[in-house]
């Protein structure tokens, strides 16, 4: 007898079970999400907008002065006043070039103008010895006029030996070599006891001016164009002066703390280059630019009605930017852009791809495809620019 019930319990607790698993699998199922549910995006509507856009361009860095420092006669280096990099003053000695015939030469000079000075006392004496005898007609007036010629001739000859004389001492200041401007000394090639002339091939060293600096850098032609129409003015001078203080980036990486302002352009286009030279001045009183160094001249350039969007919006394939814009049925397509990035680096300056009252998706963009219906909701694009600028 037990057996035969034992049977049918068991199947009925199996059922029980079976029962109990389903419904709770039926209640899971009723829980979970449409996958086919419309999704809720943010967008927002393009509207062109005041936006500032940088640009930078190489450039090469030279003192106002270079100046390249020679000796003015021949000799061997005697003294070195100064070292490679010294910041020096305007008349401040570098060198002495050894000059003993100059000193010679003063002193044979100085000789010279106390024998002519003699000469000049004699004929003098010879004048105040003959004018009261042709005064009382003893001799005749021909003697008085030939001891006055003999003391012009005489004074000729001291005014001659003053003039070698200081010509000297101008040969023998000329050992000792000074700077032309303030600035700061570059490589010295040569050490003392080195033979220099006039005619050196390498110079004793340079000066660079160390006040102010230049910046050369280069616009092609169609930059030139761009920036030339883009900014107001008759002339290019004209134009010049009304730009904007540009910025130096130096070698590595930061920004140099003083402003520039670009004050000349070359009026030609290079024929193999196919650029123009431009030249902006900064300030340099603290030293830090050096003759011969590199940095990137940054350029800020004011667009009144740009077209920006967030980077946050867009999406990269093979190079390219993309955006999803809204199409009036509600569905996304994808549109190709060229951007500049804009100076905080979180939006793009669009050149092509979209225009005023566009709408755009800017979150979540991976998620989507082409063609996939959305929900839009509208966000203000100011307090989104906004938002970015705070962060």
């Amino acid at each position: 007898m037990n057996t035969i019930f034992k049977l049918p319990l068991g199947i009925l607790l199996f059922q029980i079970l079976i029962s109990s698993c389903n419904s709770k699998t039926g209640a899971a199922g009723a829980g979970a999400a449409d996958p086919n549910a419309v999704k809720e995006y943010q967008v927002i509507e393009i509207a062109p907008q005041t936006a500032l856009l940088t640009t930078d361009f190489p450039a090469t860095i030279e003192g106002q002065q270079t100046v390249e420092i020679r000796p003015r006669i021949d000799g061997y280096v005697q003294q070195i006043y100064v070292d490679e990099g010294a910041t020096v003053k305007k008349g401040q000695r570098l060198f002495r070039v050894n000059a003993d015939q100059f000193e010679q030469e003063v002193r044979s000079a100085a000789a010279n103008v106390k024998i002519a000075q003699a000469k000049v006392n004699s004929a003098q004496m010879q004048v105040n010895k003959v004018r009261p005898l042709v005064e009382k007609d003893i001799i005749s007036k021909f003697e008085l006029e030939s001891a006055e010629y003999n003391t012009q001739a005489a004074k000729a000859a001291l005014a001659q030996a003053q003039a070698q004389l200081s010509n000297a001492r101008t040969n023998l200041s000329y050992s000792y070599v000074t700077s032309p401007v303030n600035g700061v000394i570059g490589r010295i090639p040569y050490k003392i006891g080195a033979l220099v002339s006039s005619n050196i091939q390498e110079p004793l060293t340079t000066v660079s001016s160390s006040g102010k600096v230049y910046a050369y850098f280069s616009m092609n032609e169609k930059q030139l164009l761009g920036f030339t129409r883009t900014t107001p003015g008759a002339s290019l001078q004209a134009i010049l002066a009304k730009l904007p203080p540009v910025q130096l980036i130096l070698a590595d990486g930061s920004v140099y703390p003083e402003t520039g302002k670009i004050e000349t352009a070359s009026g030609l286009i290079n024929s193999q280059t196919g650029s123009s030279s431009l030249r902006a001045t900064f300030s340099n009183t603290a030293g830090l630019l050096r003759s011969g160094g590199t940095g990137t001249i940054r350029l800020p350039v004011t667009l009144n009605s740009a077209i920006l969007v967030p980077q946050k919006a867009t999406y990269e394939i093979q190079g390219k930017k993309f955006v999803y814009v809204l199409k009036p049925d509600t569905t996304v397509t994808s549109i190709a852009l060229i951007v500049n990035p804009a100076p905080s680096g979180r939006s793009f300056v669009v050149q092509e791809g979209l225009k005023a009252g566009d709408k755009i998706v800017i979150e979540g963009v991976t998620g989507l495809r082409e063609g996939v219906k959305i929900k839009p909701v509208a966000v203000s694009a100011d307090s989104v620019f906004h938002a970015q600028e705070q962060q």
